[in-house]
């Protein structure tokens, strides 16, 4: 058990990084997470975590405390000044629990024939986390990320995918249009003028879908690759939904004629 009250401390220095710089995070293939959800998550499909940091205060509080009591074997624990923690946690109320944990890699180049979600230049953490978020609902496992993706393991995306990372294959820094070139299924992209609705459309196995940058959409090299463009009837006065919002409608059309078609497949949780 560690005691850090002191910035120069020097184990709290490499958390600080851990927490603020991508380029530590990718060099040392480990990640914060914060808050007993996403430990929890964690644990149920990777196991132990390296170490729990937790607060001051945070100790006291009855979610932490509990977990504490009965944390795995195998987890050292770092117990952190309120002020300091506030500083690793970036955010306004943090949750007093923290966990360092190995990043899970992915097998492989990516599987040519497995549903896949392909995202071209989603930039912003909270869409590509929410976007995580829908796939493992919807039952896509496999994504793959473009170079200029945000980074999928920042504390952000971690935030907003909600414990979505560890039920996914996630592949950073993607060739997008040589995987789809290769895949060994239907692919699809959505482009606002695409004279098919997605409604009209089956959708097969395997199933590629690429959705892309908040600002420019799927560029038109990737879009070139796909074997069908598809576009989501709105009302006249719309124009364009949010990625994220694009994302869960294809994702969960998807699910909903799988389901129609494999009523084995059941509703699951809601």
């Amino acid at each position: 058990m560690k005691r850090i009250a002191s910035r120069d401390n020097a184990h709290y220095k490499g958390l600080l990084k851990l927490s603020q710089s991508s380029r530590e995070r990718r060099k040392s293939g480990r990640v914060l997470l914060d808050g007993m959800h996403l430990i929890e998550a964690y644990e149920a499909s990777c196991g132990v975590p390296e170490e729990i940091v937790v607060s001051d205060s945070g100790a006291g509080r009855p979610e932490n405390a509990r977990y504490l009591d009965r944390r795995p074997a195998g987890s050292s624990i770092s117990y952190v000044a309120d002020a300091l923690f506030k500083e690793l946690a970036l955010v306004d109320t943090p949750s007093g629990i923290m966990a360092v944990v190995a990043r899970p890699q992915p097998a492989g180049g990516g599987d040519h024939a497995a549903d896949t979600v392909l995202l071209d230049g989603v930039q912003d953490p909270g869409n590509l986390g929410s976007i995580l978020r829908s796939a493992a609902a919807a039952g896509f496992h496999q994504i793959l990320l473009s170079a200029d993706c945000a980074q999928a393991w920042s504390p952000k995306t971690l935030r907003a995918a909600m414990g979505a990372h560890f039920q996914l294959a996630i592949h950073e820094d993607r060739d997008l249009s040589a995987f789809l070139v290769a895949y060994r299924g239907q692919s699809v992209a959505t482009l606002p003028a695409a004279s098919s609705s997605l409604y009209s459309t089956t959708l097969g196995r395997p199933l590629a879908w690429v959705f892309g940058s908040e600002g420019l959409g799927v560029r038109p090299l990737v879009a070139a690759q796909t074997s069908r463009q598809l576009r989501i009837p709105m009302a006249a006065a719309s124009e364009s939904l949010n990625v994220a919002a694009v994302a869960a409608v294809c994702l969960f059309e998807t699910l909903r004629q799988r389901q129609v078609a494999e009523p084995s497949l059941g509703s699951g949780p809601g």
